[in-house]
């Protein structure tokens, strides 16, 4: 069978929850065509990889189940045949396509750095690894390892399971120990930093930039700053016209 070397999967529950959303899908629909990528959406049926012992045991709040069935899916488009897969957010933004370039690595993940008040209400960064960015490369050693991770811990798990518990926190501690590949162009934007971009410049974004390797090509906009309330439906899409015309640069 001929396929594509690379596949790009996305993955959202229908319908969208806010219109925003779809045009952060369309970017990497078209960054995909850009490069001659294959781009596969899918919808509730990425939980049907999880294992059933998960399911009867665990009752997996939705976003820790889509952080392990991303894992799943991915390993098996590379056992498909694929060289390389790539995980992109349903609220992802690519809005420099040049620049949102695969790194020559084995594997590569997102990297956060989030602005937000500490108990002082003092501005206070948290730099970290996200997995609204994950890249895999046949023969990588990292993901079938992360995977069979993230379920022993799920099953092993007797308590309280926090959303980033298989995600972001333990991709963060595993990065702390052994410094994983990181796109620093593949970011993530916290609410406050997100109210800077749209009105040109304030002091969390630029606590950001200063802590950013690289200027962002792409970035996790956060759907659950809209949930909570933090960035109104008209500041998201005020956000994306800012982003797409080149707003956030350290130049």
């Amino acid at each position: 069978m001929s396929i594509s070397n690379t596949l790009v999967i996305q993955s959202h529950r229908s319908p969208l929850p806010y219109p925003w959303i779809q045009r952060c899908l369309a970017s990497v629909s078209q960054w995909c065509v850009l490069n001659g990528y294959e781009y596969r959406f899918i919808g509730n049926e990425l939980f049907d990889c999880l294992p059933p012992a998960l399911n009867d045991r665990c009752h997996l709040p939705t976003v820790v189940a889509s952080d392990l069935a991303r894992l799943l899916t991915l390993h098996d488009a590379l056992n498909k045949g694929y060289e390389t897969v790539v995980w992109l957010d349903a609220d992802f933004l690519i809005f420099n396509f040049s620049e949102f370039a695969i790194p020559d690595q084995p594997y590569a993940l997102g990297r956060e750095v989030w602005v937000q008040n500490d108990k002082n209400d003092k501005l206070k960064v948290y730099k970290k690894i996200h997995n609204a960015f994950l890249m895999f490369r046949r023969g990588n050693s990292f993901l079938r390892f992360y995977a069979e991770t993230a379920e022993r811990l799920l099953l092993l798990n007797q308590g309280a399971m926090p959303p980033q518990f298989i995600g972001p926190k333990l991709l963060s501690a595993l990065h702390n120990v052994a410094q994983l590949p990181v796109m620093e162009t593949a970011g993530m934007l916290s609410p406050m930093v997100i109210q800077d971009v749209i009105h040109t410049r304030g002091p969390a974004l630029d606590l950001f930039l200063q802590h950013s390797v690289q200027d962002l090509a792409g970035a996790n906009l956060c759907v659950s700053s809209c949930e909570s309330n933090d960035v109104s439906e008209r500041e998201m899409e005020l956000l994306i016209d800012a982003l797409v015309g080149g707003a956030l640069t350290n130049n």
